[in-house]
């Protein structure tokens, strides 16, 4: 299956998001935090005579549905369209929507709104150590063979990234040990670029290391690929942060053919890392909540270790790049147009919090004229028969 409608602007939104390393740290986790997250797409065709193929590009009609851990539970619950559930090459759930056109003629828009209700829930990791760190030789190899492997955006044939990571490694086995030689050496060497200076697609891993500069994701991938050069499994994730603090904000990119507009979110992209004996771990390299000098706050204190993180999709064996890649020049040389609009509330448990309330004013407003016509009804009639 092609990457999902929902990766592609993701990598995007990933490329222009600010930098978190600000941020405050979230207050201690003892309960359940539930979010509502809102997104609502609209895909245009001004063009003359082009056609927008809906039915060669699933990927057009499908959206994430989160995933489901003992960190999370998210569901959808509302769409405007119905929806078919799939997974995608990653092993992501995926809905494939039913348009009602299998095609976008010139002139026309369409717009979907899908609403999703997350419960976050207390999270830790486990505490680690060098000392009891075990060796690459206790990795099992079903996980090598599906996550140490040269596929996708992990160049791990690249010889520059070879000598870099067998460099970094050098004799140790410790597999801890090894990540946190590798997080030391993109931490000191590659910079994040500042905002004016955001490139428009992610980097491959050789870019990221040539040019010494990269987003999160870009520092993800890079990381992931040294790992696997040296046989410890790693993939990319990506999630959604609740930034309360957040203005509106509204980007436009690929020379005016996609529109981003966040409120209250941040799209970011991490690693997930095979670290035994306690398995996978995330491992972030540019939104660290530790501002301490520890070589292992990249494993321990990284965005989604707090609960305002929510787990979005892994890229596992698909070219992330790629994706992106396709997709800009499929807008550009066709001159389609996306606007897509995410929003995240914090929900009080009190059904749709307030600010979640704008959509339904008018219908409340509705509501509320005609309990008084009726209530003002009542008072009337009473009144009459009490004067006759």
């Amino acid at each position: 299956m092609k990457r999902p409608r929902a990766i592609f602007l993701v990598l995007v939104v990933l490329l222009w998001a600010p930098s978190f390393l600000s941020l405050s740290v979230a207050q201690g986790e003892t309960e359940d935090v539930n979010y509502l997250l809102k997104s609502t797409v609209r895909y245009s065709n001004p063009t003359q005579s082009r056609v927008w193929n809906f039915t060669e590009r699933e990927g057009d009609r499908t959206i994430s549905l989160f995933m489901n851990n003992t960190w999370q539970t998210v569901a959808l619950v509302n769409s405007t369209f119905p929806f078919e559930t799939k997974e995608d090459e990653d092993g992501n759930l995926v809905g494939v929507m039913q348009f009602p056109e299998s095609a976008l003629s010139s002139g026309k828009n369409l717009s979907f709104t899908v609403w999703y209700r997350i419960v976050s829930k207390p999270r830790s990791i486990p505490n680690i150590s060098e000392n009891a760190s075990q060796n690459l030789t206790d990795i099992p190899n079903d996980l090598i063979e599906s996550y140490a492997i040269e596929e996708g955006s992990w160049l791990t044939s690249d010889s520059a990234l070879q000598v870099l990571a067998h460099n970094l490694a050098e004799n140790e086995t410790r597999v801890l040990s090894i990540v946190k030689n590798f997080t030391a050496w993109i931490d000191a060497n590659i910079d994040y670029p500042d905002t004016e200076e955001r490139h428009e697609v992610p980097f491959y891993p050789n870019q990221t290391y040539s040019l010494s500069e990269g987003d999160c994701d870009d520092q993800a991938m890079l990381l992931i690929t040294l790992c696997r050069i040296v046989g410890i499994p790693a993939y990319l994730q990506t999630g959604c942060i609740y930034l309360p603090q957040q203005g509106l904000i509204n980007e436009t990119l690929w020379n005016g053919h996609v529109t981003l507009v966040q409120r209250r979110i941040g799209w970011h992209g991490w690693a997930v890392v095979y670290i035994p004996p306690w398995g996978w771990l995330p491992v972030d390299l540019t939104y660290v909540r530790d501002n301490s000098d520890d070589p292992l706050r990249f494993v321990k204190s990284g965005a989604v270790t707090e609960q305002d993180t929510i787990q979005y999709m892994n890229v596992t064996h698909s070219d992330y790049v790629a994706s992106s890649l396709e997709t800009r020049e499929f807008l550009l040389d066709n001159g389609f147009q996306i606007y897509a609009e995410d929003e995240m509330i914090l929900d009080a448990g009190q059904g749709f919090p307030t600010v979640a309330w704008e959509p339904f004013v008018p219908l409340v407003f509705m509501a509320l004229m005609a309990l008084l016509v009726t209530a003002s009804f009542l008072v009337f009639r009473r009144w009459i028969r009490g004067s006759v």
